[in-house]
């Protein structure tokens, strides 16, 4: 349009191109997340991918599991309540060798209280786990099944109520209960204890300062454990006597209420709410595969302290990420209009378009230090 001759124009528009290249702006995001990710893993995080990165820093509450995620997840046999003319080595006995085909912390506590008495256990047939209730295996030609009262309620079969106050005498203790049955005769009831993570009480008083709560635990244990191991560790909430589909009502009814939300658990039965959170996180050692695969983050190690870090690092990787933008774009204006204009050759142009490329690897390489 005659504001330059042919040469000046066709050099200006070259220049152009290099500056307005966005090198810089394409590499802004992906470069912080894999630094991001990169640093999560050394420190046994690992994150799935580079939204759940993000999204960790979005979190406004979480909610957790107990048993294995709060608790250490070895219980240990603490009450044993024989009924009629059983004993509790009998009891003992026709327990373990049902629960010694599962991996579950209580079925392993039962077996342990049963090595530990000496007890000859006999082998059983194949094991069947009813979801949040219980198992069933055939133990010497009949039926053993072992869990909740809920295992023979759903099916109309009344509990007799000397069992009824064998769990509540075990509950007002403070344990987790397994009713057993073998055949049609109700062998007794076993209480089981497990502790607390000695680190559960700090990583929830620093959630809370870094911004989220309410912090929730969700288990299928009974209201009066439940209440007393929330009551130790200074959770805001407790929901109890949960099924699976429970814990996703639950997860879905605290999402409306205060936002984005992480779920922290490492059995099947968490798997559910895992995948309906915003962000899964699985306990990577102790969880089960199907919590693992379901999950978004892990916790290779199992160490609750990783949670606070793991945010605050997607809260950096979220601001570096906007510094990176901005960086990028500031350069790209500053070059268009001082090649438009004339001030800038094209040498000038790929000295500050890679300059401003290296800028924004560099400040993405910080997260690696966090």
């Amino acid at each position: 349009v005659g504001w330059a001759t042919w040469s000046t124009a066709v050099y200006r528009a070259l220049t152009l191109l290099v500056a307005a290249s966005p090198c810089a702006l394409a590499l802004g995001t992906p470069s912080a997340v894999l630094a991001g990710i990169a640093q999560a893993a050394r420190r046994g995080v690992l994150i799935k991918g580079g939204v759940h990165l993000e999204n960790l820093g979005t979190l406004c509450t979480m909610t957790f599991d107990k048993t294995g995620t709060l608790t250490v997840g070895q219980p240990e046999v603490t009450g044993v309540t024989a009924i009629g003319a059983e004993s509790g080595d009998a009891l003992l006995r026709i327990a373990a060798a049902a629960e010694r085909q599962s991996q579950h912390p209580l079925a392993q506590a039962v077996v342990r209280a049963a090595t530990a008495r000496q007890l000859t256990v006999p082998e059983a047939g194949p094991l069947e786990s009813i979801t949040a209730r219980g198992v069933r295996a055939d133990v010497e030609g009949q039926s053993v099944e072992i869990g909740s009262a809920r295992l023979w309620t759903d099916r109309q079969i009344e509990v007799p109520v000397i069992v009824d106050v064998a769990v509540k005498q075990q509950q007002d203790a403070g344990r987790s209960v397994m009713i057993v049955r073998h055949g049609s005769q109700w062998l007794g009831v076993l209480g089981l204890a497990d502790q607390p993570r000695p680190e559960a009480r700090d990583v929830l008083a620093r959630l809370r300062e870094i911004g989220l709560r309410p912090l929730v635990m969700l288990t299928g244990d009974n209201r009066g454990v439940a209440e007393a191991v929330g009551k130790t560790l200074g959770v805001d909430q407790v929901k109890a006597d949960l099924l699976p589909e429970d814990k996703v009502s639950a997860v879905q009814a605290l999402m409306q209420a205060h936002g984005p939300l992480a779920m922290v658990g490492d059995g099947v039965n968490d798997a559910p709410a895992l995948a309906q959170a915003t962000v899964g996180i699985a306990m990577g050692g102790a969880g089960t595969g199907v919590a693992l695969e379901t999950a978004d983050v892990a916790l290779m190690g199992d160490d609750l302290r990783t949670l606070p870090f793991a945010i605050g690092l997607s809260r950096q990787a979220a601001g570096i990420i906007k510094q990176n933008l901005a960086i990028s774009m500031a350069v790209i204006a500053l070059l268009v209009i001082a090649t438009l204009v004339g001030w800038a050759g094209i040498g000038t142009a790929v000295l500050l378009h890679e300059g401003s490329t290296m800028v924004v690897v560099a400040n993405s390489l910080r997260l690696l230090t966090y």
